[in-house]
């Protein structure tokens, strides 16, 4: 069947109501089931049954202009329900948003095409089974584990409201979007959405809502197995908002709850919305629709229950595209040309904040943003990671107004407050330190949604705790965004709080996420500078590993200079000539394996001192580089860190050995817990020692 004769087909059997709206939300349902069964993969009921709600949404409130998707005061649209993703791709295609490559340049192209459609699913496709950040233009974070793009609306509606705070003046509202989510009974079973929606209340976020698709199917069958609370009731309890609306079909129904949700000022939004899953198909209501191709019959049947041409596949009747498209451009567009046209009055009145606000968007930094950073003289007592973080974080933030975050209820102990921040509370939007509670995961989440924002944010907490932040971090690596995650009290060394609080394996979990920059740097002046790295990289996440314990400031007049933290690792002490053994440390234990060099050098041993608290940096760097740090030449390698042994084999190779942590601690003071592990000077010489003597 020719398009021709499939668009006469609709123009004469299609909806003799003449409804383009209806027509446009088919279109979605069509498109969403034809993608899955030629993929033979994927969710088509959940598409199928909120077409109504991303049609309402799209083409009557959200605030877009689909030729410049990087328009810094659109609306977000974030789709939390990750797997009905053709929801979201019918939408982007529909709409005619345009591509933006990996520049920030357009490319010429459509974001997506109806033959990106039919790649739904498949390799190296612009359709990935759930959408992705930085791959699909009109993404706007990536959400594939369930809960984490309610958390990451959150950090979005967060940014707004500090952006506004921080950029608007009378008569130039530079920042006033809002933020739209489309989430389902999974994301409401997850924690990390409770934890959101918990901090959202308390912050009044009325630029946020949430639209609840309450279809009660899992896909083990009906929700009521596991899940049969209130929900309503519980965001009501949270402190918002709560609508309801019994029909996701009914559109009049859905656009006055939207209309309300745009006239509440004090709180965020959250609409109850009742659908049923796989609409108008034979497996409408069932878990049948939900994770699985609905098969040609079926979607023969329901095709025809929607008065749509049953042979017809990736149907876009004429008309569709252009209404919907032309609905959205019609209100987008020229607010961001209104936009436009206000910033640059705003930088004639106010340059120095439109000089911030063009750095920002840029991901570029103020210059001489790290010009206090500070140096650390030389002393044998030392202080604690944190503390010299916190002080090499206040440096900075007094140059880079965007650098906000805070921690999970620890900033005492992190020793991550701004000083003469204030604190981001509602009525005190402009403030530069949060307070996310004890609620690490959403944390974690809401991190990554400023961070999508332009904003420079971190979250804090100890290290033994970013077992509950694990997702957040992996989708901040994956997003390839610039959030940085704050770690203290980083070993053995938080002593007697025991072994819940001794972290052992989560150095080895962190550094196995691929693109995230883990640094664990061994004195005040390694802070720095891995602060410095961290501020520097908008386009992956870093993890700073901070201790507790007071570590001492290595004399660089003596040794090598810190800045060779930015190559991952360094030679830090050396010996004339080729190394009979090589220390290599990190953190806490950088100090100690210093110590046992000058001992070793003190008994005629050539000996080197490699540091190397960023494994990712090191990996980066070209194989001289590595070679020169590292010779392969040099089998008689020692690495000493108060943490698991897995990975130091990439470094210490067949005839190295280790000192790290092979069974959990106990609940001792500091000193006897090293003495019982190994972790002291005596120790790593003597082990160094039995190296050399072993051939």
């Amino acid at each position: 069947m020719t398009d021709a004769t499939t668009n006469a087909v609709a123009d004469t059997h299609l909806h003799e109501d003449g409804s383009i709206e209806r027509l446009t939300i088919d279109t979605i349902r069509t498109l969403s089931m034809d993608a899955v069964q030629q993929a033979n993969s994927g969710h088509p009921g959940t598409p199928m049954a909120l077409a109504p709600v991303g049609h309402t949404i799209w083409s009557k409130f959200l605030r877009y202009d689909p030729a410049h998707a990087d328009w810094p005061n659109r609306d977000r649209f974030v789709l939390s329900v990750g797997h009905a993703s053709m929801l979201l791709y019918s939408l982007i295609h529909l709409a005619g948003i345009e591509e933006i490559d990996a520049d920030g340049n357009k490319s010429g192209r459509p974001a997506l095409s109806l033959e990106d459609l039919k790649g739904f699913r498949q390799l190296n496709s612009r359709t990935p089974g759930h959408p992705e950040y930085r791959h699909t233009t009109g993404v706007e974070t990536t959400t594939g584990p369930l809960g984490a793009g309610c958390g990451n609306s959150v950090g979005m509606a967060i940014a707004e409201r500090w952006l506004a705070a921080h950029f608007n003046r009378e008569g130039f509202p530079v920042f006033d979007h809002d933020v739209y989510v489309v989430c389902g009974d999974g994301d409401m079973m997850e924690g990390v959405a409770s934890e959101a929606a918990s901090t959202a209340g308390h912050l009044k976020l009325s630029n946020l809502c949430w639209i609840y698709d309450s279809n009660q199917i899992s896909i083990e069958g009906g929700t009521d197995i596991a899940f049969n609370e209130d929900v309503g009731k519980r965001f009501e309890a949270y402190g918002w908002n709560v609508l309801h609306v019994d029909d996701a079909n009914d559109v009049a129904a859905l656009t006055a709850a939207l209309d309300t949700f745009k006239a509440t000022e004090d709180k965020p939004t959250f609409i109850v919305v009742k659908s049923v899953i796989g609409y108008g198909s034979p497996k409408a209501g069932s878990e049948k629709a939900h994770g699985e191709p609905l098969g040609e019959d079926a979607i023969r049947a329901t095709k025809k229950a929607y008065g749509w041409p049953e042979d017809a596949k990736f149907l876009v009747p004429d008309g569709v595209r252009e209404a919907f498209q032309g609905a959205i451009e019609a209100r987008g567009k020229p607010l961001r040309d209104e936009w436009v046209a206000m910033t640059d009055r705003y930088r004639a009145e106010y340059p120095e904040l439109a000089a911030e606000l063009d750095a920002m968007l840029a991901d570029k930094l103020p210059e001489g943003w790290d010009s206090d950073i500070p140096v650390f003289e030389a002393d044998a007592k030392g202080i604690a990671s944190r503390d010299s973080g916190g002080k090499v974080q206040n440096a900075i933030a007094a140059k880079v107004p965007w650098l906000i975050g805070g921690s999970a209820d620890l900033a005492p102990s992190t020793k991550t407050l701004i000083k003469d921040g204030g604190s981001f509370q509602p009525g005190s939007y402009e403030g530069r330190n949060f307070h996310f509670g004890v609620r690490e995961h959403s944390m974690g989440a809401i991190v990554d949604g400023m961070a999508l924002s332009h904003l420079r944010s971190y979250g804090a907490t100890f290290l033994v705790f970013s077992d509950y932040m694990r997702a957040p971090i992996r989708l901040a690596a994956i997003m390839e965004i610039g959030a940085v995650f704050v770690f203290t009290h980083d070993s053995i060394g938080v002593g007697e709080d025991g072994p819940t609080h001794q972290p052992i394996e989560h150095l080895a979990t962190l550094r196995a996420i691929p693109g995230l920059d883990t640094i664990r740097p061994g004195d005040a002046n390694e802070v720095a500078e891995a602060w410095r790295c961290a501020v520097e990289s908008a386009s992956h996440p870093t993890a700073l590993i901070f201790s507790r314990q007071a570590l001492p400031t290595l004399d660089r007049g003596k040794y090598a200079p810190a800045s060779g933290v930015k190559k991952g690792g360094y030679v830090l002490a050396d010996c004339d000539g080729t190394p009979d053994i090589i220390l290599i440390a990190t953190g806490s234990e950088l100090s100690l394996v210093t110590d046992a060099y000058e001992t070793l050098k003190a008994d005629g041993i050539k000996a080197r001192v490699v540091s190397l608290p960023s494994w990712y940096r090191f990996e980066l760097q070209d194989a001289a580089y590595k070679d020169s740090v590292l010779p392969k030449g040099v089998t008689k390698r020692l690495a000493v860190e108060q943490a698991g042994s897995i990975g130091w084999d990439r470094y210490v190779g067949f005839d190295g050995r280790t000192i790290t942590m092979s069974t959990f601690g106990a609940s001792a003071p500091l000193a006897k817990l090293q003495d019982k592990y190994g972790f002291t000077h005596g120790n790593v010489v003597k082990v160094a020692r039995e190296m050399l003597e072993t051939k």
